[in-house]
């Protein structure tokens, strides 16, 4: 292809196509053509486990959480859980900060007439254990930071309970491992799992993918995933905080509760291209750093070569820097067309000369708000006894992030085994409210080989 039409071609598919050309209505995956690469199987909807979109879950015997983690996510959470359906209810309260507890509470007393008592109501670390052994809960809400992720995953599948795991499912490989055992014992006795990478939530993702696995992009061959958005949310210590109390009220810059900001918003675009693609790479190298972050010890931007077998490729950008061009979408290259994807009700596929091959239909398709859809799947899976459990699928996702971040830390290549038999973990192995000799502020990892100071 000359430089003139490569040129060409990607400028249409970056602006959207808009070519007034008429789209191919949504037909189904039974109705797939036959020209469909080296794919000659079509998968049905059911095939693929696409979920129902209906509105609401059914109505059924009466369902009772406990909320481990009442902070901003946590209580949004709450609330979805308490809209996804009938018979539904939050009795058990856990969180470390007493006003973080209080606040949640209050909020789903006065908006949503969902009272908790005193005695359900627990702060401390461990406490969370408490609140899951209670008999009369059904189903657990995870939504601490990430750190305390895996070892809360645990507990709730040994104490036998449904689950809303929240993303990401962990920080570092040691974590991985565990919530990857955890799903398995999950699986055996029967639990849902219901996580929150929200696009596996979507209709209309869920259409695309059908549309790809059914060969009409044909065989992939490479994607990229991007979070690049303005300077996000971070909070100044305060004098009476100790390094603990700091940290998990900051935790979104702390390197050891969040895992970065490439694992907790990126985890979303790298799960739709790992989910479409049905591979994990080989290896990865990346780069990044920490120019203009004002508190915690994290970088502000990323950029991560994936490598896949047969030379395929995934390029991963994450940014969080005021001023900058902004980007949240995922894009999946086949050798017959581009799936485009992203959360602005503009999915489509598109061929390689700027035409459309199919569109989703918004308008006779509604999406709904996926933080609530997700929920309606937890209630939905639950009373129906169709089982979902999405944390093997999230862990692997995780995995990919780390590996990404990682090679980003180092400034060296990383392979799928090595992130997989690494014994990498971040953080403290006791917690309770004090210092924290190991964590210094503004410190973020430094890449290759420190520069000679010595003279030439």
């Amino acid at each position: 292809m000359k430089r003139r039409d490569f040129l060409t071609n990607t400028a249409l598919i970056g602006a959207g196509l808009p070519l007034g050309i008429t789209s191919v209505g949504l037909s189904g995956c039974s109705e797939k053509s036959s020209s469909s690469g080296s794919n000659s199987k079509t998968y049905s909807n059911e095939e693929l486990g696409m979920y129902s979109f209906v509105e609401f879950a059914p109505d059924g015997k009466p369902l009772k959480a406990a909320l481990i983690g009442c902070g901003d996510r946590g209580t949004g959470a709450a609330t979805q859980f308490l809209q996804a359906g009938p018979n539904v209810s939050i009795v058990a309260l856990a969180d470390v900060f007493p006003d973080r507890l209080a606040t949640c509470r209050e909020l789903l007393r006065d908006k949503f007439n969902n009272s908790v008592d005193d005695t359900n109501c627990y702060i401390g670390f461990d406490t969370y254990k408490k609140a899951m052994d209670m008999n009369e809960v059904d189903v657990v809400l995870l939504c601490t930071p990430t750190h305390f992720r895996p070892e809360q995953f645990k507990a709730a599948v040994e104490a036998g309970k449904h689950i809303f795991m929240e993303k990401p499912c962990a920080i570092d490989p040691t974590g991985i491992r565990t919530v990857i055992a955890s799903s398995k014992i999950a699986s055996t006795k029967g639990l849902t799992v219901i996580t929150g990478n929200q696009r596996r939530h979507r209709r209309d993702y869920w259409e695309a993918y059908a549309q790809v696995k059914n060969g009409m992009i044909g065989d992939v061959v490479s994607s990229s995933a991007h979070w690049d958005q303005g300077a996000w949310w971070n909070k100044r210590k305060h004098p009476e905080w100790s390094d603990m109390e700091y940290c998990i009220r900051n935790w979104f810059n702390i390197l050891w509760l969040s895992g970065d900001h490439l694992l907790d918003q990126t985890i979303h675009n790298i799960d739709v291209v790992t989910w479409f693609m049905g591979e994990r790479p080989v290896k990865a190298v990346g780069f990044g750093g920490r120019a203009q972050r004002l508190t915690g010890d994290i970088y502000d931007f990323f950029s991560v070569d994936y490598v896949y077998e047969g030379n395929k490729r995934m390029l991963a950008t994450a940014r969080q820097i005021d001023g900058c061009d902004e980007n949240v979408s995922e894009v999946v290259y086949g050798a017959k067309g581009v799936a485009l994807l992203n959360d602005y009700n503009e999915i489509s596929i598109v061929d390689y000369h700027g035409n459309v091959l199919w569109k989703y239909d918004y308008a006779n398709k509604p999406v709904k708000n996926p933080y609530e859809q997700e929920h309606v799947h937890l209630v939905e899976s639950i009373r129906l006894n169709k089982k979902i459990n999405q944390a093997e699928d999230l862990a692997y996702s995780t995995q990919v992030a780390i590996l990404g971040r990682e090679a980003a830390y180092t400034g060296k290549p990383i392979t799928w085994k090595e992130i997989m038999a690494s014994n990498l973990r971040y953080g403290p192995e006791t917690y309770e409210m004090g210092p924290l000799p190991f964590y210094k502020e503004g410190e973020a990892p430094k890449p290759g080989k420190a520069p000679d100071a010595s003279p030439m």
